[in-house]
This record gives structure tokens, sequence and C-alpha cells, in this order.
């Protein structure tokens, strides 16, 4: 007898953790803090975007283009006919 009081406790208990719990989250006032905190969150984002500095670009013109044929007697090698070569 003592055995079921027990499990029939727990039960109780569980279901009353997950019924608060859900209460509280869909509860009007948790939703009002949340979209609260969300806005200030978004003024805050704003406000740092405004604040921001910009740095100047120091990339212009440091490309160097190089051909791709200045070795032209370099042996170009090719997976497959290697193994090709290879089974002879």
């Amino acid at each position: 007898m003592i055995k079921e009081l027990k499990y029939f406790f727990f039960i109780i208990i569980i279901f009353l953790f997950f019924f608060l719990t859900i209460k509280y989250y869909f509860s009007n006032e948790n939703i009002k803090k949340s979209y609260r905190s969300f806005n200030l969150i978004d003024k805050k984002i704003e406000n740092y975007a405004v604040n921001l500095s910009t740095l100047k670009s120091d990339t212009e013109n440091i490309i160097e283009y190089v051909e791709n044929n200045i070795d032209q007697n370099k042996k170009s090698f090719q997976f497959w006919k290697l193994l090709k070569n290879d089974k002879k």
C-alpha cells in the first residue's frame, strides 16, 4: 500500500511540475516580458550600430596577377594516366 502511495505522489508531483511550467510559459506576463526584452535588445543593437566606426580600406591594388604558363618545361601529371602507365 505504501509503495502505491509513493508512486501516486511521484506522478502527481511530476504532473504538477509540467502543468505549472506550461502555465507560466504561456502566461501573458511572461509573453510581455519576453517581447520587452526582444525590443530592448533590438534598440541596443541599433545604438551600437550607429556608434560603430568604419575603417578605411587599405586593400586596393595589392593583387598581383601571375601568369599560369611561367614554367612551360614542367611536366604535368595526371592521376589516371599514371595508373594506366603503371599497369603496362
